[in-house]
């Protein structure tokens, strides 16, 4: 539960103009954005869209802009505290950065419906660039953009600044999650630090289709090394990350069990080091039983295992 306390006004941490960051796409009053209510754990109301977005096989007329990060479907979220992929309420949504956003202190979220024909360019350009077999032209865009936002209870000038952009031809349907300056990852209310916006339950970001089958959380979600997403891509354009949503595919990689793993890696998934697993180029990943080879012991790395050198030990 929240308290309610006497807001605490700090100045906008001022980065340039990040509409100009090449990661994100244009936003703001230029290009005729709309605005979220400045209100925490506020949403918009239910958005008609002109074009229907398939979501894992659903067809969708409507969304919501969240405060806290989301875009979901069917229904507003207001939940601060980010929970793990799969959702147990099944709720569909894309997560570019669910944390608990206080844009009452700092920060605006814009939002636009676009068929703008130099957005359909751009956008349709860097498919090809990430997706070369595709012959992908967008027909249509919906940009929501969280620029400079602050955490609940926060006694900083931490912002953040994020995107998630959804496209479709009309046929395939895909989300870019771009990343500006990210420098907090929790609020006061999700046992954040005020001072910091470190700590507590750290946000979370991917998508959960409702489906309980696919999920993706990007690595580091719910961790303090989210701090650093905009370091990280599956398309080798840091801050940036690209997912195919009418159906689950991944640019750069494989998904083992809503983890990315990038083509060729190679990771074992037991304790014991028993049985390996490499994502091929086809998108799928192969385990097969093979143990640790040679003096390397099996040690964690993460979300799996891997072989390596034990401490101590030299060659």
């Amino acid at each position: 539960m929240k308290t309610v306390l006497p807001l605490l006004l700090v100045a906008t941490v001022c980065f340039g103009d990040l509409a100009t960051d090449p990661i994100l796409y244009p936003y703001g009053p230029s290009e005729g954005d709309k605005v979220t209510p400045k209100k925490d754990d506020g949403a918009t109301s239910a958005i008609p869209i002109s074009t229907v977005f398939i979501f894992f096989g659903k067809k969708h007329n409507s969304l919501y802009v969240n405060n806290n990060g989301v875009i979901s479907f069917g229904v507003a979220v207001s939940s601060y505290t980010p929970n793990a992929f799969p959702l147990a309420d099944g709720s569909p949504f894309v997560a570019p950065y669910w944390g608990d956003v206080n844009n009452e202190i700092a920060g605006t979220v814009y939002y636009r419906e676009s068929k703008d024909p130099n957005l359909l360019e751009r956008i349709s350009n860097d498919m090809r660039k990430y997706y070369p077999n595709f012959n992908y032209r967008a027909t249509w865009a919906f940009v929501a953009t969280w620029d400079k936002v602050a955490y609940y209870g926060s006694r900083s000038k931490k912002t953040n600044t994020f995107q998630a952009v959804l496209t479709t031809d009309g046929k395939l349907a895909f989300i870019f999650l771009n990343y500006g300056i990210i420098t907090w990852t929790t609020g006061k209310a999700s046992g954040g630090d005020p001072l910091t916006g470190l700590g507590g339950i750290p946000a979370q970001a991917g998508f959960n289709s409702g489906d309980k089958t696919n999920y993706f959380n990007i690595p580091g979600s719910r961790t303090p090394d989210i701090v650093n997403i905009q370091k990280t891509s599956n398309v080798n354009t840091p801050g940036r990350w690209l997912f195919e949503v009418d159906k689950f595919r991944v640019a750069g990689g494989c998904v083992y069990e809503a983890n990315f793993v990038k083509y060729n890696e190679t990771f074992w998934k037991d304790p014991t080091c028993e049985t390996k697993c490499r994502c091929n180029m086809d998108g799928d990943v192969e385990c097969e039983e093979e143990w640790c080879s040679g003096n390397l012991l099996c040690q964690p790395s993460t979300w799996h295992y891997s072989c390596r050198i034990g401490i101590g030990q030299c060659f």
